[in-house]
């Protein structure tokens, strides 16, 4: 088994690390290199959908983008604790016709000694936005470091 520093106990530095860290692996939207960020039976609830395990999870995230289109994502901290992190996030995305949305969440994640993620509850909401009111318009991929966060932008 692989170590996905930072480990816990985490500090607020080391939890703002860890959420940049996942910020960026969902902003590649790889399913299977997402997926190594969890324990092989990591459990989820993401909305109303559950899943269990690295290959539900990559089923999932497969599905998730295949709708989601241009998908960009900013997470901030929320709180931690030893073994735990809170994050608030906003991701952008299009559905095939065109129409854009800003989907706003919160998740609620706890960790393993070896780093990885071993419970996600996500909570999350669409609001239809149009293209000229977009926040999120760096090329796909990671967020630049100069970009504005959550608190930033007002969201």
């Amino acid at each position: 088994m692989s170590k996905r520093p930072p480990l816990p106990p985490f500090t607020e530095q080391s939890a703002i690390e860890k959420v940049r860290l996942a910020e960026d692996g969902w902003n590649t939207r790889d399913p299977e290199r997402v997926a190594l960020a969890y324990t092989v039976d990591s459990r989820w609830r993401n909305r109303s959908e559950f899943a269990t395990g690295r290959d539900e999870i990559v089923a999932f995230l497969t599905r998730k983008w295949a709708r989601e289109h241009e998908y960009r994502l900013v997470k901030e901290l929320w709180a931690y604790g030893e073994r735990r992190i809170a994050v608030r996030f906003a991701y952008e995305w299009h559905d095939d016709s065109g129409r854009w949305y800003r989907s706003y969440g919160n998740e609620n994640w706890e960790f393993d000694e070896d780093g990885l993620m071993r419970v996600r509850h996500a909570s999350i909401n669409d609001l239809p936005i149009a293209e000229a009111d977009r926040k999120y318009r760096w090329p796909l991929g990671r967020r630049p470091d100069d970009h504005p966060g959550l608190s930033e932008l007002g969201l």
